[in-house]
């Protein structure tokens, strides 16, 4: 076994590893299949949406009607109403930010973006991840590569393709599955869903979030699968 195709066992990521939460997401998927069989959902596994037909927000009051989920709950099958509690697709700063990019042509610095970042770690040392600006930089650039990639070849690559992979598709967009099927974005991915919405793919990958039972039994899952 080597230990670059088993990201998570590398001793160097186990505070990764620990941080993601694996080692009960691997109880989760041993519980899910006696519940569900072979077929259960798997935590952080990679599911496929159309990014132009979602049209709905998982909606958190930290209630427990509504609880808030967050990537290390991951695979969780939850019955109750929660999946109920959706709002429209807002229109984040995320989305302007790509807008304004992409489509308008303004720098990414003309955009903003630098600046609310920097602000961020001036007052808190990190902003999603960064800690400088030339980290900040960095991240979008990247972007601009994730977009011309997706330009060139109609899709956005699943997080196993990918040089930085961990473990399934950990850290891409996050998407929760209500009862009827409906995918309902929650937090994480919000650059990466912009372009793919942008660009007018036919399905981008995904990382599966919380997923409500009944849609494991209609086969919503089965269906979320398939690449088309």
């Amino acid at each position: 076994m080597h230990l670059s195709d088993h990201p998570t066992l590398n001793p160097i990521n186990l505070p990764r590893t620990l941080a993601a939460r694996v080692p009960h997401k691997a109880l989760r998927d041993r519980w899910n299949r006696l519940r569900f069989g072979p077929d259960a959902p798997l935590s952080d596994e990679c599911i496929f949406v159309p990014p132009l037909e979602v049209r709905y927000v998982y909606k958190a009051r930290g209630t427990s009607d509504a609880p808030s989920f967050q990537r290390r709950h991951s695979g969780l099958v939850a019955g109750g109403d929660w999946d109920l509690s959706r709002a429209p697709i807002p229109d984040l700063r995320a989305t302007r930010v790509v807008y304004d990019h992409f489509v308008r042509g303004l720098s990414w610095e003309e955009t903003g973006v630098y600046d609310y970042h920097l602000a961020h770690i001036a007052k808190k040392g990190i902003s999603e991840g960064a800690r400088s600006r030339e980290e900040v930089v960095a991240r979008y650039e990247a972007l601009d590569r994730v977009y011309e990639e997706a330009q060139r070849t109609g899709r956005l690559r699943p997080r196993r393709d990918l040089p930085a992979r961990f473990r399934r598709e950990h850290g891409g967009i996050f998407i929760h599955v209500a009862r009827d099927g409906e995918p309902l974005r929650s937090g994480g991915g919000r650059h990466r869903f912009a372009i793919a919405r942008i660009l007018g793919l036919a399905t981008v990958p995904a990382q599966l979030g919380v997923i409500h039972p009944e849609a494991v039994r209609a086969g919503h899952l089965d269906r979320l699968r398939r690449p088309s």
